[in-house]
């Protein structure tokens, strides 16, 4: 007896740390990754040998950290999909027996617990010691600003605390909620994270309509569109022409005035390597690779507007269609997809699909462009901002997976406790934006060209073209800037 207990606690030795294995070497996949992205963006100029660079090197090896944290909250419900299904498969196969349901649970749990510190501690922590110069009257150095961004964090939580405990009493007025008021391990935290993880929700629905017929101009901008009666050599000729002669007028000006000339310039040169590109490309990147792309993205889109469809006819006819957590352990007891394998293969498409698409359209808002960033040039301020931005978006995607439908996978560890998932009206209200606006905007997009010609048809693009110096269909200067015809 005492023999099998001794096997059985090593058996659990073993497991626990075969799972911490695991979820380090995946945890230094993700952030080697997310290193490389922000070096490939963060400004050079930063790298200074002083005070500054220890706090620029401090910030960003946070921010690395919670880019690497996103990548695992995006990467989640893939993994949990595709491990289920690897385990119906093959359930007594050996070198598969780590993917089990304790290592999935501790995943969930782990995101969830580093996204949270990351989102309330690590990155106001960063921002605050980047921007913190010291106390007035105290020594300069790295322990002042250290001191200066521990007192605002600390007021920075009180205020949150505040913030969230008189709208919790203002909502929930009962005997109960009052008591668990002056909880806060159990009451704020998850409250706090389940408010968070509701403006992520909202977020994605506000980004991820305009990011899907978005990406539809970033795959055109990123291929050649097919060349339909068009002599590219004559208009590489025009743009040349058109280089020539600004760059002769920027010889005849000094310097002082030579800012707009020299913002034209390069934009006449951006035109002049997009078109020698198209001009170089070969036939069937021409005229096969961007419809095949084109369709695909159309796929796509259409197939996650109708599952959302699907999903709003099970919530009004059966319950069971509700988003819930889970804490059954459990995995490879039975398939989640209709379909199998390629049911579950496509869910995890559409997945990731949904998740740039919603990137893709964050920085197309006007309201987030300031925070785009830039190869080489991009500010610490301006990284932790996008860090920020996309822990919460990748964050809420599980959620918005399972809210809208895309997968019936549930959700395991604190993704499942958030308090508005178990609104019906909530989740309908969810559906039905994402299907009406998603549709809006891929109509509005696919009519833009009818739109445009019935403009030119009636006359009526004149008026809009004379309200701005450049055309910004053919890339010339209009009457109203520099230079109209050569």
């Amino acid at each position: 007896m005492e023999e099998d207990d001794v096997t059985i606690r090593e058996q659990n030795f073993h497991s626990q740390v075969r799972e911490y294995i695991i979820c380090f070497l995946l945890f230094a996949v993700l952030y080697i990754v997310s290193y490389c992205i922000i070096s490939r963006y963060k400004r050079k100029s930063d790298d200074q040998e002083d005070e500054d660079a220890v706090v620029n090197r401090v910030s960003m090896y946070l921010c690395t950290f919670t880019l690497a944290m996103s990548g695992g909250a995006v990467l989640l419900l893939p993994f949990s999909i595709i491990s289920n299904e690897i385990l119906l498969s093959f359930p007594q196969n050996y070198y598969i027996q780590w993917l089990n349901g304790s290592l999935i649970h501790g995943l969930w749990n782990l995101v969830s617990l580093f996204s949270n510190l990351c989102l309330f501690v690590l990155m106001p922590f960063a921002y605050f010691f980047l921007e913190s110069e010291g106390f007035a009257g105290s020594k300069k150095g790295i322990k002042s600003r250290v001191l200066e961004t521990f007192v605002m964090l600390f007021l920075l939580g009180l205020l949150i605390l505040g913030i969230v405990w008189v709208a919790s009493a203002l909502i929930d007025n009962d005997a109960a909620s009052m008591e668990s008021l002056y909880d806060l391990w159990e009451f704020y935290l998850p409250y706090l994270y389940s408010c968070i993880s509701l403006m992520g929700g909202l977020l994605l629905l506000m980004c991820t309509p305009v990011g899907l017929s978005r990406m539809f101009t970033v795959m055109g901008q990123l291929l050649v569109k097919p060349t339909i009666l068009e002599d590219l050599d004559e208009q590489i000729y025009c743009i040349t022409l058109q280089e020539e002669a600004l760059q002769r007028r920027l010889n005849g000006l000094t310097s002082s005035h030579s800012h707009r000339l020299n913002k034209d310039l390069d934009n006449v040169r951006d035109q002049r390597a997009k078109l020698e590109r198209r001009k170089k490309a070969s036939a069937w990147e021409k005229n096969l690779l961007y419809p095949i792309v084109v369709l695909i993205l159309l796929a796509g889109t259409t197939i996650s507007v109708l599952l959302v469809a699907l999903n709003i006819l099970y919530l009004l006819v059966d319950e069971t269609a509700m988003p819930k957590g889970s804490k059954d352990q459990g995995l490879g007891n039975t398939s989640l997809s209709t379909f199998g394998v390629v049911q579950a293969v496509l869910e995890i498409i559409l997945m990731f699909y949904l998740m740039v698409s919603s990137v893709v359209g964050f920085y197309s808002l006007r309201v987030f462009e300031g925070l785009t960033p830039r190869k080489d040039d991009t500010t610490m301020t301006t990284i932790i901002g996008c860090c920020v931005s996309i822990l919460v978006l990748s964050s809420a995607l599980p959620v918005m997976s399972r809210t809208l439908g895309i997968t019936r996978f549930d959700l395991l560890g604190d993704f499942g406790r958030f308090n508005w998932l178990g609104n019906f009206y909530i989740v309908l209200s969810y559906n039905l934006l994402f299907a009406v606006v998603t549709t809006l905007c891929l109509i509005r997009k696919f009519t833009s060209a009818v739109r445009e010609e019935l403009l030119k048809a009636l006359g009526l693009d004149k008026l809009q073209l004379s309200n701005s110096p450049t055309d910004p269909e053919s890339g010339k200067l209009s009457a109203n800037g520099h230079q109209k015809t050569l």
